[in-house]
This record gives structure tokens, sequence and C-alpha cells, in this order.
């Protein structure tokens, strides 16, 4: 018996002309919150559509709770499959109230059982003094926990979510995420959230799946991702960053326009390799006694911080963040030194 209630497995989906999914494979354990992130285009929409099963495969399997529902000769009805979906637009009816909408799927229990699991998935999601109003009486946020109360109402045994804060301002969705991350934490849910948001991903799930060209490059958790990435790719979606040409001089060291960082790992290239080095906008600091500077091309408030866009002597550009008190203006030139203890490199292309 399977200790995951989802495993896909190996599976390929295509359109007519052109493969979205191929051989993609990934498991959820129970309560698990997990997340398929990546660009338009990559097939992670598509994958979530298999798994309701509106999406037919062409190898494959794809099994919930231990059983097959879905194979390139079988695929269980939808509506049969015991899942709960949220989708981006929310989806609520608009002629019935908040009490109303979370109770269309369960309207076969009896009234009094109805009605205790709708108050009680309100007071979940805290709207139980809103029960009486109708989806334009409501935010973007409160239409958003509705649709999860009434995903939630039928006890599904997985609920998929496809970009459902990309309708949400930045700092309502960056909230939202980590209420929704707690709600379903507390009901015990397990859940595949789809997105190209990284912040979405990172507020609500605890493994992130990268995908590209229809694969999953890398399964791992945020901090990972950020710090670990296996790809370029994965280090050039996750997170702030750019690449700087370098040289390695030692297993863990590297030389760049910037100065030699020590890392905390070692190379396999050899001594006079020529890489690719990551930096982070953490990665360099302020330092007005430093011989180096970079002109400021583009700054960003962000509160506690300034993320600036500086140009380096050769041309090359960088980001940093500095401290909201270190307010300079564009064309200015600041003193800068790499302060990178975790260094992320890759063999140079050609």
């Amino acid at each position: 018996m399977s200790n995951h209630v989802l495993e896909v497995k190996n599976i390929t989906c295509a359109f007519p002309g052109s493969t979205a999914v191929s051989d993609l494979s990934f498991a959820v354990a129970p309560g698990a919150l997990v997340c398929l992130l990546g660009p338009s285009g990559c097939g992670k929409t598509t994958v979530l559509r298999a798994i309701a099963g509106f999406h037919a495969l062409l190898q494959g399997e794809i099994i919930l709770n231990g059983e097959s529902v879905s194979r390139p000769d079988y695929a269980k009805p939808p509506e049969k499959r015991r899942l709960g979906m949220v989708f981006q637009d929310h989806a609520l009816f608009p002629q019935l109230n908040v009490n109303e909408n979370v109770a269309v799927g369960i309207g076969k229990l009896q009234k009094s059982e109805r009605q205790g699991r709708v108050d009680s998935l309100l007071e979940l999601v805290g709207l139980q003094s809103l029960c009486k109003r109708y989806p334009h009486e409501l935010s973007g946020g409160q239409q958003q926990r509705v649709a999860l109360a009434r995903a939630l109402a039928p006890e599904p045994e997985l609920l998929l979510m496809d970009e459902p804060f990309s309708n949400l301002d930045t700092e309502l969705r960056e909230r939202l995420g980590y209420e929704v991350h707690d709600i379903l934490k507390e009901h015990g849910t397990t859940c595949v959230l789809v997105t190209h948001d990284q912040n979405d991903a990172f507020a609500l799930a605890e493994k992130v799946g990268v995908m590209n060209d229809g694969q999953i490059l890398q399964w791992d958790t945020p901090y990972n991702l950020y710090h670990e990435p296996s790809s370029r790719f994965t280090a050039n979606f996750v997170g702030e960053g750019v690449f700087l040409r370098g040289t390695l001089l030692q297993p863990d060291i590297v030389e760049t326009e910037l100065g030699v960082a020590k890392g905390d790992r070692a190379y396999p290239w050899g001594e006079g390799a020529n890489i690719d080095v990551l930096i982070r906008p953490d990665d360099i600091v302020p330092d007005p006694k430093n011989a180096i500077l970079a002109k400021i091309e583009r700054k960003a408030f962000k509160g506690a911080e300034i993320l600036y866009t500086l140009k380096l002597p050769t041309g090359s550009k960088v980001l940093s963040l500095f401290p909201s008190h270190s307010d300079h203006e564009v064309g200015d030139n600041v003193g800068i030194r790499l302060e990178a203890d975790h260094l992320v490199a890759f063999e140079r292309r050609a």
C-alpha cells in the first residue's frame, strides 16, 4: 500500500502537434503542500488537468490513494476522483451568498450536517460573520477564501489550485498565501498548487517542482531552490541574480571582477576553469571605503531595503540590496564589495 496521496508516474501529455508534458514524475505525501512552478507554457497546468481527469495521458499513470485513476487506456471520471479545485477566477456563483456558495458541493448531506460543516469551514477561513453576503460584496481575498472553503466542503482527498492568487495585488496575494498555508495545515489537506509566481509558491508550498519544457528540473524545498539551484534555468527563474564571469583558482575559491570569494563547497572542474558565478542581491554589500565603484542605473524602494541595479566598470550589471537609509540617486557611484560565502557556479558556456 502506497503512503502517498498522489503519485504521478512518468506521464506524457500532448496537444495536436506538440508534447506538453514529457515523462514527468512526482509524489505527494498525506498533508503535504506542494507546487509546480514555471513560466507560461511549461506544462504545469496540463499536469494539473491530467490529475483532475480533464486531460488524457499518452504514457504513464496517475494514482490517487493507491487507486489508478489515469492511464493511456483508462481515465476515471473527474467527478468521481474526490478532488477539490480552486481556480484563478474563484468561480463563485453571484446569485448565491457565502453560506450557499460553500454548501454547493455537499447538497446530499442532511441539512443539519451540511450547515454544521459550512459553519466550521467559514470559521476556519475567518468569514463566519460574512456568511450572508454575496460575492460582489466581498474583497478579492475574501472571495478566494470562500472558494477555498467551498473546495474543502466535500472533504476532498486532494486539493488542486490553479493560479489562485494571480488576480490579486502583490501585497494581498503574499498575505493570503501564508493564510491559506495555515488553513490547509490546520485542516490537514493535501494540496498541489500551480503558479508562475515564486512568491506564491514559497508562501504556500513546502516542496516545489520547477518546470520548463514539460519536465520538472528540480523538486526541492524553497530554500534549496534559491541557494542550491541544480541548473541555470532554476538559478535564473528562482530569486533575483545575475551571472558574473569567473575563474576557479581552487576547488572552493573563485576570482571575479569583484574580487576573490571563498565558498563552502568544492567544484570539480579543475584550477583555471572558466565559470559563471551566480551573484544574488544579498551577495553584494555597500562599502564606501572599497576601491570598486559601481554606477547606479536603477533603484527600487522596498521599505527596509533598496534594490539597486549597478553597472560595474567592465559594463557588467549586478543587483544589490542596501539598507533603506543608504539612499542614493540614479547616476551616483557607490563603493561595493563581494560578500558571498556560499557560491553557486556553473561551467561557462562556450
